[in-house]
């Protein structure tokens, strides 16, 4: 959980950071990624090593050149539209790799993260009742981030002060389950940007840009539920950073996402 706690903080504390102050003046193997995700959504995928390549963001080095696969030049993975909504977090996703990803895409641009009430309800929503602790610590974090703004530890998101998240890129992998078929637990990476705007401020000069975070999420009661269970967080693996142009962002299985529906 750590690192995914560490990413998470520093998502919250720069941003928050930055555009509280503005607002309220306190002081303080991509060939097979697309081949599963790109079109069949009942698609299952397979899980893989962990790159050990480095990413050149210029997308330079030996697999460079007019032919070189990067997730810029890929058709982006679409989204499947939910169908429903409950305490604020969307629904109604299929059973498939691509509603996986769907889910977690919609939760994280969804997440109320500077406001541990409204975050509680969302969590409370989608999150397994076997991901022991995982709510508690989500809004511990949340806490800690307000506090370090000079916020009350509890309470919502200071008015007027809107945040937009978009993720960008997903990686996803499957992982193994003792009790669950194949394809019913999955790993996924986002890449997100994350912008704050308030009625003096409508424009973001200094977004989070390039962030990334994961989930697990398993199949559950007919819905996709985060979950930390040690059996399958154990399974994580961490990928090549991911920049548009990067083969080797490509060839780890990063990419882009089709908002559109």
């Amino acid at each position: 959980m750590d690192t995914h706690d560490r990413s998470a903080r520093k998502a919250k504390l720069t941003l928050a950071g930055l555009a509280v102050l503005a607002a309220a003046g306190l002081t303080a193997g991509g060939a097979v990624a697309y081949s599963l995700l790109g079109n069949d959504d009942s698609a299952k995928a397979t899980a893989g090593p962990t790159a050990t390549a480095k990413p050149d963001p210029s997308g330079s080095g030996p697999d460079s050149g007019a032919q070189a696969m990067t997730p810029e030049k890929a058709k982006k993975v679409p989204l499947s539209a939910p169908t429903g909504q409950k305490d604020g977090v969307s629904t109604g996703f299929p059973h498939s790799v691509g509603g996986s990803i769907s889910a977690v895409v919609y939760f994280w641009e969804e997440y109320a993260w500077l406001d541990d009430e409204k975050a509680r309800q969302q969590l409370e929503a989608v999150t397994s009742p076997d991901a022991t602790g995982y709510i508690d610590q989500q809004i511990s974090e949340i806490r800690k981030g307000r506090e370090a703004i000079n916020l009350p530890p509890s309470g919502g998101t200071p008015a007027g002060l809107t945040v937009t998240t978009t993720v960008e890129a997903v990686r996803v992998r499957t992982l193994k389950s003792d009790d669950l078929p194949r394809g019913d637990v999955v790993h996924v990476w986002l890449s997100f940007d994350r912008y704050a705007t308030t009625p003096e401020k409508a424009t973001d000069d200094n977004p989070l840009k390039g962030e990334e975070t994961d989930f697990i999420v398993k199949w559950q009661d007919g819905a996709w539920k985060l979950t930390n269970e040690p059996q399958y967080w154990k399974q994580r693996t961490f990928p090549a950073a991911y920049f548009p142009d990067s083969p080797y962002a490509w060839r780890d299985m990063w990419v882009q996402v089709n908002h559109a529906d």
